[in-house]
């Protein structure tokens, strides 16, 4: 046996008789100390730099720095193959546990970083060694494995297409030279709970000094026979998926589940499409995305499409879907509208394809323009709002949102009667609380973070840009234009404004209507600090102590912007929200969110702070309800002083206790 090629991809994909660890490179445990110091623990994500550039000297051609993070070499360094050993043997332990008695079978992919084959393969072999069967997909976008695990999973244990869990190999919208795990059983990864254990094990792992030999003796177990059989069958078990993802993407898309029901939804917008064309460009960037159902799900809408950047693992710019990222489809837009105005809307994903954010064509403009984060999240609300309308829902209706999202999305659920509920940033995090939602009877068709971009459409548990194009496309679409029966329609006569509708109606028209709040962008640098202490709840505390003295000071200036007179603090704790009076501390390590209200109690604004779970960064924002881009400098800037204030009272407390 020698190396595995794709079948079809003609990409690499392991040798089986390649051990990718020996004694002779076996590194020491002050080594795997080092290369742990900036792994990154968390429900969201385990993640750190995996690129070894000292193999391979190539860097992004976009970056603006020559490091590490933006390495296109696809090594791991022998330090780090032993944590995801260990990363490996803590998942198999897991699963162990929860198939008691039986093999577990587990679905891995990868998104289409460098590093990802090296680490599959590391992470494959000790699964395979632990006695798992390991079903790999090799490049998969993140909502494809997770909807062919929630199939998989629900399928009787004597289904040769069983499946219990899934491992997924990406560090999301991070640089290409970044990776790390995301694990879940079903559709959704594991709650913080169900994590927790896993992450203090893993640091038991990094901390023993025989961990070097453990992984070793680990990645060594794996007969190479099973592994070549588990190689060899990639492109077997990819087309179960993308099967797999279609039918779950047309359960999302319609809210049905009989095929019938199905196909009479597809068929009515398809028909539309036809009358009225309407044509998407789908940027993808060389992420997962290219190896997926997209042109196809598409297509079947009868929606016009032209691709970009469709080679898996080819970086045409930054991996994050935001401000100059979204360039390359901007301008394609704006050549494929001008050659053919159907062309009214384009999508681009982060690397593992769970999120895509928007540009579309502006008839004011005469100009492709990207949307921002919280707009895409407040449209598809809109739409999924107005939809459960459509088809006559009476149950109640609620909202699942991260602590970040705009306070927009209350005023848009408020005119549908619908209830917003917080939960701390992190999907598994809003994911658990529509959950618990759904429990005690509400329905929660439509759930996310909106400070991120993107949506979940139950039953999905994951982003997916299908999802957020599909609650476009049906805004636009759905209904008779003609005779004004659309969920436009619907929204419209909720604002009071009917007599806005115009029957050749585009996303712009739908756009200017929405409710208008100024929210800081997630994805700008000022939005990410860089803090120098390492306790938040003493930043936090610090914090406090601050605002409460320039309360006095701030309220009338405050009170003259924006006519705002009270606050409330809020923590956002995993799946909840809870006042906390003026205990800023009491957040803890989750979101902390100052609500401004007018003397009405209505509303106004809010400051927001949260430590990454996944980057080392100390996130913040603020919200303003009709505010401008200087009104959220202005407010943002105060806040930003107050936070590295705080900072730097907890590090200088630091520095002297140590």
């Amino acid at each position: 046996m020698s190396r595995i090629i794709h079948p079809i991809l003609g990409l690499p994909i392991a040798d089986p008789n390649k051990i990718p660890l020996s004694r002779e490179n076996l590194p020491s445990s002050e080594d795997i100390q080092n290369a742990a110091r900036s792994l990154i623990l968390s429900a969201s994500g385990w993640r750190k730099v995996f690129a070894d550039p000292s193999t391979e000297d190539t860097y992004a051609q976009w970056a603006y720095d020559r490091s590490a993070e933006n390495s296109l070499s696809r090594t791991i360094s022998s330090a780090d193959a032993v944590i995801v050993a260990g990363m490996a043997l803590v998942f198999a332990s897991f699963i162990k546990e929860q198939c008691k008695g039986r093999a577990p079978i587990v679905l891995l992919g990868i998104d289409t970083r460098p590093t990802g084959p090296a680490i599959a393969d590391v992470f494959a072999r000790v699964l395979i060694g632990e006695g798992c069967s390991v079903r790999y997909l090799f490049i998969v976008p993140a909502p494809e494995i997770m909807a062919f695990a929630a199939q998989t999973t629900s399928l009787p244990l004597d289904n040769e297409a069983h499946a219990d869990a899934f491992a997924y190999i990406s560090a999301s919208h991070n640089p290409p030279g970044h990776n790390g795990l995301k694990f879940g059983i079903g559709g959704g990864v594991l709650t913080g709970n169900q994590i927790a254990p896993m992450i203090a094990a893993l640091k038991s792992f990094i901390a023993d000094p025989d961990s070097p030999s453990r992984a070793l003796a680990a990645i060594s177990k794996a007969d190479p026979r099973a592994l070549a059989q588990c190689y060899e069958s990639v492109a077997h078990w990819k087309r179960f998926s993308q099967s797999a993802y279609m039918l779950f993407a047309h359960r999302v898309f319609t809210d049905e589940d009989s095929l019938e029901r199905q196909e009479e939804v597809l068929s009515a917008i398809a028909t539309a499409c036809e009358k009225r064309p309407l044509g998407v460009v789908a940027e993808l960037n060389g992420s997962a995305r290219t190896q997926s159902i997209d042109q196809d799900w598409l297509s079947a809408l009868s929606l016009q499409t032209k691709m970009l950047n469709v080679e898996p693992g080819i970086f045409a710019h930054r991996i994050v879907p935001e401000n100059d990222s979204l360039e390359d489809c901007r301008a394609a837009l704006a050549e494929a509208h001008q050659e053919n105005p159907a062309f009214m809307l384009g999508y681009v994903p982060d690397c593992d394809g769970d999120r895509g954010n928007l540009v579309y064509h502006s008839r004011m403009l005469q100009s492709a323009v990207p949307l921002e984060a919280q707009q895409v999240f407040a449209l598809a609300c809109l739409s999924e709002l107005a939809y459960l309308k459509w088809k006559g829902e009476t149950r109640p209706v609620a909202v699942v949102v991260n602590d970040a999202t705009s306070m927009r999305i209350e005023a848009i659920a408020a005119l549908f009667g619908a209830q917003v509920f917080r939960a701390e940033t992190g999907e598994a995090n809003v994911v658990a609380c529509a959950e618990k939602l759904r429990s005690e009877g509400w329905v929660v068709r439509i759930l996310g973070e909106g400070s991120n971009g993107g949506n979940i459409t139950h039953p999905s548990k994951v982003r997916d840009p299908l999802s957020t194009l599909g609650s476009i496309v049906r805004l636009l679409r759905l209904g008779d234009a003609n005779s004004g029966k659309t969920c436009f329609n619907l929204w419209l006569d909720a604002i009071g404004a009917s007599d806005r509708y115009r029957p050749d109606y585009e996303l712009e028209d739908i756009i200017d209507s929405l409710p208008q709040w100024a929210t800081t962008s997630a994805f700008e640098p000022y939005a990410a600090l860089k803090i120098a202490s390492n306790d938040k709840v003493a930043l936090k505390n610090a914090y406090q102590r601050l605002f409460l003295e320039e309360w006095p000071r701030m309220q009338p200036q405050l009170a003259a912007r924006f006519g705002i007179a009270a606050w409330k603090a809020l923590a956002t704790i995993g799946a909840n929200e809870q006042e906390i009076g003026s205990d800023f501390g009491a957040s803890g390590n989750g979101g902390l969110r100052i609500v401004l209200f007018s003397h009405a109690g209505e509303a106004r604004a809010f400051l927001w702070m949260r430590g990454s779970g996944t980057e080392p960064v100390f996130r913040i924002a603020v919200d303003i309800k009709n505010g401008s881009s200087e009104d959220e400098a202005w407010l943002r800037s105060w806040h930003t002083r107050l936070v590295m204030q705080a900072d730097l009272l907890v590090s200088k407390a630091q520095d002297i206790v140590g």
